[in-house]
């Protein structure tokens, strides 16, 4: 990171602390002795689901709106966009994956400046009651645990498992996993997301964390708390938003390389907010 770069992030984490916020709880994991485990399926007769504890710790989480223009996915990580999608309804997975996930992969090239992006997959998350998912996809509730999709090892692996046989060449290569986050219906209130500035995230913050498959173990990042850790969110997100955030970088030159993100409950919200509904697309960007 060059002299001017790190100037405009002082800058900037100056501003940051005059921006509107409000004060909510995030969910961090606590110490432990042994490796983290999650099992993604039915875990065997008395094993916990999850092997984690959390604990809850008072956050200030600030409105990114004012500085939007200046946020950039190398230096904080994350990014608000405008962006009108043409998919009719998020919860078609036939459409998104026709329609939404090529208008994805055309708005992280010009983000990035990446020369190949791959959407690979998408999550919708719903509080909304009967909501009816397709393709036998299950709802999914929003997360409230501060945690990272990917770790050092498992954003390499990701390149592996889905393209196996470009694999080695493409690893010779920079590259990053993208979220693309937007509401289904807004504005949204209830359980926004949150985004943590990666300048701010100390490399023993992060707990890697087996994802326990029927066939694989995959490897998240757990989050343990740190007083210095600066949080965000933009308030009253629309359809025509996205978030943008970096979960893997495989740069080791100072940028973003991993964003702790996690849902959390407005104090602010009206009682009559509606409920959160958002979808969530992952990308490869090779440089």
């Amino acid at each position: 990171m060059s002299v001017a770069e790190a100037v405009a992030i002082e800058g900037f984490h100056q501003q940051a602390e005059r921006l509107p916020h409000v004060t909510a709880a995030l969910q961090y994991i606590t110490a432990g002795d042994e490796k983290p485990r999650s099992y993604m399926y039915e875990p065997p007769p008395g094993v916990p689901q999850i092997s984690a504890t959390y604990e809850r710790h008072s956050t200030l989480i600030r409105s990114l709106r004012p500085v939007a223009q200046r946020l950039s996915l190398d230096a904080e990580g994350f990014r608000l966009l405008s962006h009108r999608s043409e998919v009719q309804d998020f919860y078609r997975d036939d459409e998104v994956r026709d329609r939404h996930y090529p208008e994805v992969e055309k708005l992280v090239a010009r983000a990035t400046g990446a020369a190949c992006v791959v959407v690979f997959d998408h999550t919708v998350r719903s509080r909304r009651e009967g909501v009816q998912l397709v393709a036998g996809r299950v709802r999914r509730d929003p997360v409230p645990r501060v945690h990272n999709d990917y770790t050092a090892k498992s954003g390499p692996q990701r390149v592996r498992d889905l393209l196996a046989e470009e694999a080695d060449a493409l690893l010779r290569r920079r590259f990053s996993i993208i979220n693309v986050w937007r509401p289904i219906r807004g504005p949204l209130q209830d359980f926004p997301l949150a985004v943590c500035d990666a300048q701010s995230v100390a490399a023993d913050d992060l707990v890697a964390t087996d994802l326990l498959y029927t066939d694989r173990t995959g490897e998240t990042y757990n989050v343990r708390h740190n007083p210095a850790h600066r949080w965000f969110y933009a308030p009253r997100m629309s359809r025509d938003e996205v978030l943008l955030f970096r979960s893997y970088d495989s740069a080791e030159d100072g940028r973003a390389r991993f964003v702790p993100h996690a849902a959390f409950e407005d104090p602010t919200a009206p009682r009559d907010a509606l409920p959160r509904e958002s979808i969530e697309l992952r990308a490869l960007a090779f440089y």
